[in-house]
């Protein structure tokens, strides 16, 4: 297993050979690639900000044209670092792009052959998930008061139980995000992630002095594991999004005067 970096008509994207093998396509955006400007230079993902309508269309049909897929039919989480799964379905298509979306989620799951699933990162991690026995493919947000809630856990349950979905065969690409190095906290998500976890959450906690040093990425992994996906059906991209900003958006780094990437996958 191991992520790869794609590039195609100038864009620069990630993918995941765990999740290969037909079924499903999927892409992990990078800021590289799109028309946005200045601070929002160039693949931005993010309409909820000072960058043009225009632009971020034309930067969401650059993408996924790249993959094959239709941003007339994607749907975009609408996230807030809830436990809510969204079951997607057609009536769904083109909801948080071209007209409102009228749900909030920080995970989207799907059956539907043709729906590119989006969800969100300017340093929180993002998970996309393919059963291809099932024929259903999942995408998750999980900043770190997603992961103490485990969204990542209820969005495999949540497979199951509509989809039949199986965990043992459950594929999982973790995404860029920020790592261990970069995400420094105060004593609460040490203490949340341990409330939720127990003692399994100690090996991807640090102190350091006065502060801690947090592995969301780790921890999420660790959520897949508790949840019957194997060790070995999960990727995790080692890169971090706060020490790359040549790369990518980090809310850690830039505040709220930047773009997002994205993290999509379609069933085909």
């Amino acid at each position: 297993m191991s992520f790869l970096t794609q590039q195609k008509n100038g864009l620069l994207y990630h993918t995941s050979t765990v999740l290969e093998g037909g079924g499903a396509v999927h892409g992990f955006s990078s800021r590289l690639g799109g028309v946005s400007e200045g601070e929002f230079a160039a693949l931005n993902l993010r309409g909820s900000c000072a960058d043009s309508a225009e632009n971020v269309r034309e930067n969401y049909r650059r993408f996924c044209a790249a993959l094959g897929a239709s941003e007339e039919r994607a749907v975009l989480s609408k996230q807030v670092h809830s436990d809510t799964v969204r079951a997607v379905t057609a009536a769904d298509a083109g909801k948080g792009l071209l007209r409102p979306a009228d749900y909030e989620a920080d995970a989207l799951i799907t059956d539907v052959a043709g729906l590119p699933l989006f969800v969100f990162s300017a340093d929180c991690i993002v998970i996309l998930l393919h059963d291809r026995e099932a024929g259903c493919v999942g995408a998750v947000h999980a900043g770190w008061r997603g992961t103490a809630k485990a969204i990542v856990q209820i969005a495999v349950e949540a497979m199951a139980a509509q989809y039949g979905a199986d965990p043992a065969r459950i594929r999982a690409a973790i995404g860029p995000g920020i790592g261990p190095c970069c995400f420094e906290t105060d004593d609460d998500v040490p203490q949340a992630m341990t409330e939720a976890m127990g003692e399994a959450a100690a090996t991807c906690l640090e102190r350091r002095g006065a502060k801690w040093h947090v592995d969301l990425k780790g921890l999420n992994r660790l959520q897949l594991i508790a949840s019957g996906v194997p060790e070995d059906q999960i990727d995790t991209c080692p890169l971090c999004t706060a020490c790359r900003p040549d790369l990518y958006w980090s809310h850690r780094r830039m505040g709220e005067r930047r773009g997002v990437q994205g993290a999509m996958i379609v069933k085909t």
